[in-house]
């Protein structure tokens, strides 16, 4: 991996945690989703209009339509998943996007990776999944929701694909712009149907959020933003889909770091050695060729 995209994906990591962890404090997953999709598209767009790129979605096609697809998939899944099921259980598997890239690249795409970088992203995906795995949990308890963690997974992965293919013909805020743009309809359908025939005040306290801490949802919007654009510029200079994404798993040691000086966290030894195999994984994809 080149150093200069190993830099644009480790300072991704290390901006996800941040702002996650505002989010994580308004509660109601689907509508703080919500409230990012409509950010990030909005300084998507801005970004666009203000650097004079031309948004017409003819230039990249069809690669937005696939990127907001992916993008829907994801927060559908993710969403469903977090109603139904322990988010430490099926969490591991839906940030294992990797996985998906690589057997996507390798049996569609017609991708071949060196045995180097496929070891870095094992090595990548086997700590992050212990980092985050609850023990004693039974992940087969639960099909339908270990299904839904899966189609989590597969869709982060299509829109980090076609992310990474649609950045080759327009710049990184024209994707931006239209995935979200494209989702954003997809979603709030979604939103109306699971809230539609039930006394549900999700809406009100978004609202309410938005009146009250109007400044945390725009830092949170922004950081995101920020974060995902770097990993769009990273894939533009020619990063391996499959590497950045399994660098960008620098996330997870940093909030179990994050969550052990701040939080307080127990088990915090253990999920340290777990942070050392995925740091080894990572200076294993920087290094291959």
């Amino acid at each position: 991996m080149e150093p200069t995209v190993a830099v644009l994906v480790l300072v991704s990591a290390t901006m996800h945690p941040i702002w996650n962890a505002l989010a994580k404090r308004d509660g109601d997953p689907e509508w703080m989703f919500f409230s990012l999709l409509l950010l990030t598209t909005a300084f998507g767009g801005g970004h666009a209009l203000a650097v004079g790129e031309d948004l017409s979605i003819g230039r990249a096609w069809p690669f937005p339509l696939i990127s907001a697809a992916g993008l829907s998939l994801y927060g559908i899944a993710l969403v469903l998943t977090l109603r139904r099921g322990d988010l430490s259980v099926y969490y591991p598997i839906i940030r294992s996007s990797p996985l998906f890239i690589v057997l996507v690249g390798y049996f569609l795409l017609g991708e071949r990776y060196s045995a180097s970088l496929l070891l870095g992203i094992a090595l990548v995906l086997g700590g992050a999944f212990l980092l985050q795995y609850r023990r004693g949990a039974r992940l087969l308890h639960d099909p339908v929701t270990l299904g839904l963690a899966v189609l989590g997974m597969a869709g982060s992965g299509t829109y980090s694909i076609s992310d990474a293919r649609g950045v080759q013909l327009v710049e990184p805020m024209f994707m931006f712009f239209w995935s979200g743009a494209l989702a954003l309809p997809v979603f709030a359908a979604f939103l109306w149907l699971i809230h539609r025939r039930r006394d549900d005040s999700a809406f009100a306290r978004f609202v309410t959020g938005w009146a009250t801490r109007p400044w945390r949802h725009l830092a949170v919007g922004l950081l995101a933003y920020a974060s995902y654009l770097l990993l769009l510029t990273a894939y533009q200079l020619g990063g391996n889909v499959a590497a950045v994404t399994s660098v960008r798993q620098a996330s997870i040691p940093i909030s179990v770091l994050l969550g052990g000086l701040l939080l307080k966290e127990i088990g915090i030894p253990a999920r340290f050695a777990w942070s050392l195999v995925l740091a080894a994984g990572i200076v294993v994809i920087i290094l291959s060729r």
